[in-house]
């Protein structure tokens, strides 16, 4: 009789000891968690920052390739490679053979539609930043939330509340507004038609990139099924690969690839700083690629898409300072308009992670009750 009274007391000392260690287990996770998805907040607003700013520079000195615009976004791929191997590699040891992997051919199908839609995308910004003050055309891609939340919605089981609904409503709006903005750009010498098209392609490609996102996520989910970072850098190298084909084949169909040599020799400030430009280009969209990967892997694609919208009070700023944009009334309305849009969605994250902590802290005292009865 003791001595089953004193292994009962050792079981439930043991259980106690598991149930006290798995907060703190859980805890630091919880921090490694933050830690990884602010480094892809850094990453996402940062390039993209920096590449929407060099992709104004390069058509304000003199470039005009659309194709050639669209073809460094997707081309810097080759950058990730020393990092895939080096992932892969260390990965390999600690992978998990039981885990069953999808097919060779759907992964490819799924590589080669997704860097497709990439292409389209890309070539329909391209049209957007040279045909819209780039003030106006980081406003307009606010759109591409109201988009997101319907795919989010549609293929990722994404649930609405009031305050992400609030958000939506908002930066749609915020957008609106630039739509009807036209006769303020015709000081910069932009034809109205040259506007009207580049507003539709940003708009066009607000409504790809949020597909983009979505079906990424739902790849992760569906088909891929592993929470690796090789499996985030894949999903980068080979849609960009498959965009950067599609391209370069368009560069030579429309012809553009013969006003090359031109135009580098008429860019405004010489070849080096052509050169220069493209390259650091492709260097941050890369950076820019990867937060926002990284982002949908650990949180979902509509908070993807809600991060990249913070750089909107950035971009249009530093276009002030270094291309003399020019903000009217309408901007600065549909600037905090987009600002209010986003506080909402974040404050609405506040609340489920403190509800979730909530839930989490009865489910430890229910399992505590459970031990004290045994």
């Amino acid at each position: 009789m003791y001595s089953s009274d004193d292994d009962r007391r050792e079981q439930n000392s043991h259980r106690s000891t598991i149930i006290t260690q798995q907060p703190q287990h859980s805890r630091f996770k919880k921090y490694k968690w933050w830690i990884r998805v602010f480094l892809y907040i850094i990453f996402l607003l940062a390039g993209q920052s920096a590449a929407t700013l060099l992709g104004r520079l390069y058509y304000d000195k003199g470039g005009n390739s659309k194709w050639m615009a669209t073809f460094v976004q997707s081309s810097g791929f080759p950058l990730l490679l020393p990092l895939l191997f080096y992932v892969k590699f260390t990965e390999m040891h600690n992978s998990d053979t039981s885990k069953t992997k999808p097919k060779v051919t759907t992964i490819v199908f799924l590589y080669v539609a997704l860097g497709l839609l990439l292409a389209g995308d890309n070539l329909m910004y391209s049209y957007g930043l040279l045909y819209l003050p780039v003030s106006t055309y980081s406003l307009l891609c606010a759109s591409q939330l109201a988009f997101n939340a319907v795919f989010a919605f549609l293929l990722n089981s994404q649930k609405f509340t009031a305050l992400i609904f609030n958000s939506i409503v908002l930066l749609t709006v915020s957008a609106s507004l630039l739509a009807v903005n036209v006769d303020s750009e015709d000081s910069m010498g932009i034809p109205r038609e040259k506007y009207i098209i580049g507003f539709f392609c940003t708009l066009g490609a607000s409504a790809a990139f949020s597909l983009y996102l979505s079906l990424v996520q739902f790849s992760f989910e569906k088909v891929i099924r592993r929470e690796t970072f090789s499996a985030i850098l894949d999903m980068q190298f080979y849609p960009s690969l498959v965009a950067t084909c599609v391209c370069v084949v368009g560069l030579f169909a429309s012809g553009e690839w013969k006003t090359l040599d031109n135009e580098m020799k008429g860019y405004q400030k010489g070849r080096v700083s052509y050169i220069m430009t493209l390259l650091w280009t492709a260097v941050t969209w890369q950076i820019s690629s990867i937060g926002m990967l990284g982002l949908v892997f650990e949180v979902s694609s509509l908070f993807s898409n809600i991060i990249g919208t913070l750089a909107l009070p950035i971009v249009p700023i530093l276009a002030v300072v270094l291309f003399h944009d020019k903000i009217n009334g309408v901007k600065v309305i549909a600037l905090l308009l987009a600002l209010w849009g986003f506080l909402s969605y974040i404050y609405q994250h506040h609340l489920d992670d403190k509800k979730a902590k909530v839930d989490k802290s009865v489910g430890l005292e229910v399992s505590r009750g459970e031990l004290e009865i045994c």
